[in-house]
């Protein structure tokens, strides 16, 4: 439960989440064409493990509290998964660009949908099977599939979702035995430590006004999971949740405005039929936990 109830400020934090974090891809794709991709995220992995560290220790049982989960393993697991999730993300801004990518990549809950009851055990309805069905045929007129235009490109933003979506079914996992911020400190320390092992060999300079783009990318990770937590403290995530489809609005200017991007028609199309889909899932899922809690009342 939300520490307080206020729906309209708790969307307007989301969509101002939504915001800080297409910025923050704009800037990931810029650097990763310059410099190696591990080591961009290495170093945004730092700042983030910080920024957890500093929340776990203000918080009641400090950083101990949060480092004692019941299922280690498992969290560190997440957090290595997530590391290189975010590495194959920003490989695809490279060379597939943000608008294409985010279109691809807002599958992932339909993914989930998918997955969540041979991994989780949980039942899926028709109906929720519907939707995935529609949102993954999206993906197949993003995709283009047997086109000439067909990028292989596109495959590296198809396997970033089916990551990220794995990530979301183990932090689903993670919820039934350790509380939120345990799973938070998890993600950004051991993806720190995961990072740290790969990218420090990748190495190289940078100039000043990138170090500059640098620093920005890490204070843009940690405000725009500050507005996130200030957001889902204010207002429940049923009410909240649908607006983070605004990043792919706010993306797609980003790369048609700093990065000469182009909306084409079957993306836009497939774009707005995955989007469709993942609300009505999410619908269908709230629907499903009300009844739960109603026949447990």
């Amino acid at each position: 439960m939300s520490g307080s109830s206020n729906p309209r400020l708790g969307i307007w934090l989301m969509i101002a989440a939504t915001f800080v974090f297409a910025v923050q891809d704009g800037i990931s794709r810029h650097l990763a064409s310059e410099y190696n991709v591990l080591m961009v995220v290495m170093i945004r992995y730092w700042f983030f493990a910080a920024f957890v560290l500093w929340l776990a220790w203000r918080r009641t049982g400090g950083i101990g509290g949060a480092f004692a989960s019941r299922h280690k393993g498992l969290q560190i697991l997440r957090g290595a998964l997530l590391a290189g999730e975010i590495c194959v993300t920003v490989l695809a801004f490279v060379y597939l660009g943000l608008i294409e990518t985010h279109a691809i990549f807002a599958s992932y809950p339909l993914m989930i949908a998918a997955l969540a009851g041979p991994v989780l055990g949980e039942r899926v309805g028709w109906r929720r099977w519907a939707a995935v069905g529609a949102g993954f045929t999206g993906m197949i007129v993003i995709l283009q599939p047997g086109v000439s235009v067909f990028s292989p490109a596109s495959l590296i933003a198809v396997v970033a979702a089916m990551m990220f979506a794995l990530y979301g079914l183990l932090t689903r996992l993670a919820a039934r035995h350790d509380d939120a911020m345990t799973s938070f400190f998890w993600t950004g320390v051991s993806g720190a430590v995961v990072m740290t092992a790969v990218g420090i060999w990748f190495w190289e300079p940078m100039n000043a006004p990138d170090s500059a783009w640098m620093a920005l990318l890490c204070v843009t990770g940690a405000f725009g999971h500050f507005l996130l937590i200030k957001c889902y403290d204010v207002a429940e995530a049923s009410v909240v949740q649908p607006f983070a489809y605004f990043q792919l609005i706010f993306v797609s200017f980003v790369g048609v405005l700093a990065f000469g991007e182009t909306i084409r028609a079957n993306v836009a199309l497939g774009a707005a039929m995955i989007v469709a889909a993942g609300l009505f899932t999410f619908w269908r899922e709230q629907r499903r936990r009300g009844r739960a809690s109603a026949s447990r009342a």
